[in-house]
């Protein structure tokens, strides 16, 4: 669904927030798809008609959690591996780059990943 936002919006960049809530999960789940339920076809684009969309079970990729605590970070190079490899997956699966990640409720809690002007 946000692939499909990005596009039809012009977006090129990405703000990931609350980032720090997944910080205890041992696995997370992406959505990468959706099956139709009345066969074994999997669309990867968001199905945009409700008739087809109520029809739909999303399809995940479960990948490693970090199960460390984020909120510290300064920077990119601050976060464990694993957050820093989902990120990357959200990017690769939306298309478009991120820069900003938000790791806590303060303003300072955003980390600039590149330069958004």
């Amino acid at each position: 669904m946000v692939r499909y936002a990005a596009r039809i919006n012009g977006l090129d960049t990405l703000a990931i927030t609350k980032l720090d809530v997944l910080d205890g999960l041992p696995k997370i789940k992406i959505c990468v798809g959706y099956q139709l339920s009345d066969s074994d076809q999997v669309l990867t684009e968001f199905p945009t008609r409700l008739n087809r969309l109520e029809k739909c079970i999303p399809v995940y990729e479960e990948i490693d959690g970090w199960q460390a605590d984020t909120t510290g970070a300064k920077n990119l190079d601050d976060l464990p591996l694993a957050a820093k490899r989902y990120l990357a997956r959200i990017s690769e699966l939306v298309g478009t780059e991120i820069s900003i990640v938000s790791v806590g409720s303060e303003r300072r809690a955003s980390l600039k990943l590149n330069s958004i002007f």
